[in-house]
């Protein structure tokens, strides 16, 4: 049952009975947290880091002997590529999370983005290679996007499932401030070693982070050894093999029921294009206006320190007056708020600059990122649980996120470099994803989610 026919309710109804917040964290709580945080931090660092590469770094030094805006498009074009086999990586691992565990998923994904995302460190450029290069980053990004994709599903069901009542949204939001550090550290690193020689940066210097990925692997494997599996699903698998219940296929589950599953895609779209419009297109906007990267690297900073704390902050406000409210009110303010984003971008002044991405990005964006994965666990049951929030996040994130800086690229083109199409994009998605969320159905964040059906046939 991926939606809940027959009743409604409000995200966050309490049903009576069951209890309130718990006053302290478990240690398995502590360490599923951490666990999950870690795996999405490198999910976050590995496409942030190439984010800022291909709108700095990968137009010279893969595409060199095409024109700035060719080589540009073309960089952008390998970033959206990486999202092509995000939505395989959603089902492959999804399958694996729901039918094996969680844990299982979560140790093979970051073990995968840590190798792919140092792979990528390690290609020479075209000059060196010639056309290999760039075939070989493509490559390099399909591997790192298939294995992303098995990331945030696994994590935020794996964090949501262990939450105690009333704090599911909090717990789902903690996930989000591990992108913050991510954001932090990979975009610190990009500018600090922008401040040497630019011909050591553009040589080596720009490996160095995708190289330190092997190192954020091993940590992740470290916190995610331990972690044990939710009360939900252990009892879940005990009655398959008790033969109480049949073994369900996930995806036929979520298919037999596509409302969620659809809703899902079209909710996560605007979440999706927030960062990658804001960041990764804003800082390639600024950078062919004339601003040197280390501005907009120092900008990603800024956002990814007050994403850690804002990130909980909109998930405790989300236990409070529902996920739905405060998901719309993030769409209708990336709507309202991107064109004086672009605006603060276009003054060529630092601390505008930064000004701009806190008010394109961080009010309306991490309200909607710090909700979304709370939203889709409760859209879910248990047995498909993992591969519907993957479907959702997955394929919202590829046809949204994934071109988003292409697209408002080559709008940018057709336009004759007005900004105005881009305002229009981000609208238009905006409205599908409010409209969307009105429209799904949602679970009640309840103890016992099995008293849900009880309350059906009563």
């Amino acid at each position: 049952m991926s939606s809940i026919p027959g009743v409604t309710v409000q995200p966050d109804a309490p049903i009576p009975g069951d209890q309130g917040p718990a006053a302290t964290l478990s240690s398995t709580q502590k360490r599923t947290i951490a666990g999950g945080a870690i795996g999405t931090l490198m999910e976050y660092f590995d496409y942030y880091l190439y984010g800022l590469a291909s709108a700095a770094v990968f137009p010279a030094v893969f595409f060199s002997s095409d024109s700035a805006f060719v080589a540009q498009l073309s960089s952008f074009a390998t970033f959206a590529v990486g999202f092509l086999l995000r939505p395989i990586g959603g089902l492959v691992f999804g399958y694996i999370g729901d039918r094996f565990g969680r844990k299982l998923t979560l140790l093979i994904t970051v073990i995968g983005m840590g190798l792919t995302t140092a792979a990528i460190g390690l290609i020479p450029s075209d000059a060196a290679i010639g056309l290999a290069a760039p075939i070989l980053l493509v490559i390099a990004r399909m591997f790192q996007g298939l294995f992303v994709g098995g990331e945030m599903g696994g994590a935020a069901t794996m964090v949501v499932e262990h939450a105690p009542v009333g704090r599911r949204g909090l717990y789902g939001a903690l996930l989000i401030s591990g992108a913050g550090v991510a954001n932090v550290v990979s975009a610190g690193m990009m500018a600090g070693l922008g401040l040497g020689p630019e011909s050591f940066f553009m040589t080596w210097g720009w490996r160095i982070p995708f190289l330190f990925a092997l190192v954020l692997a091993i940590i992740a494997v470290f916190l995610r050894r331990h972690l044990e599996e939710s009360e939900e699903f252990t009892q879940h698998s005990q009655d398959i093999a008790d033969d109480k219940i049949a073994s369900p296929s996930p995806l036929r589950e979520v298919i037999r029921h596509p409302k969620n599953a659809i809703l899902g895609i079209l909710i996560g779209l605007p979440q999706s294009i927030a960062g990658y419009v804001v960041l990764t297109f804003g800082l390639a906007f600024m950078v062919s206006g004339g601003v040197p990267p280390q501005v907009g690297f120092i900008g990603t900073m800024i956002v990814g320190a007050l994403q850690i704390v804002m990130a909980p902050a909109y998930g405790m406000l989300s236990d409070r007056i529902g996920r739905r409210r405060v998901y719309i009110a993030g769409c209708i303010g990336f709507a309202l708020l991107v064109w004086p984003a672009f605006a603060l971008f276009g003054t060529h002044v630092p601390v505008l600059i930064w000004l701009g991405m806190i008010v394109g990005f961080v009010i309306p964006g991490i309200a909607m990122q710090g909700t979304l994965q709370t939203m889709l666990t409760e859209m879910f049951d248990v047995e498909q649980r993992t591969t519907g929030v993957n479907i959702g996040y997955q394929l919202s994130n590829t046809f949204g996120g994934g071109f988003a800086p292409l697209i408002a690229t080559a709008l940018v083109g057709w336009a004759s470099g007005s900004i105005w199409p881009v305002i229009a994009y981000v609208a238009v998605i905006c409205a599908v994803g409010a409209i969307a969320t009105a429209a799904a159905s949602l679970r009640p964040d309840v103890a016992n989610p099995g008293r849900l059906n009880a309350l059906q046939g009563s």
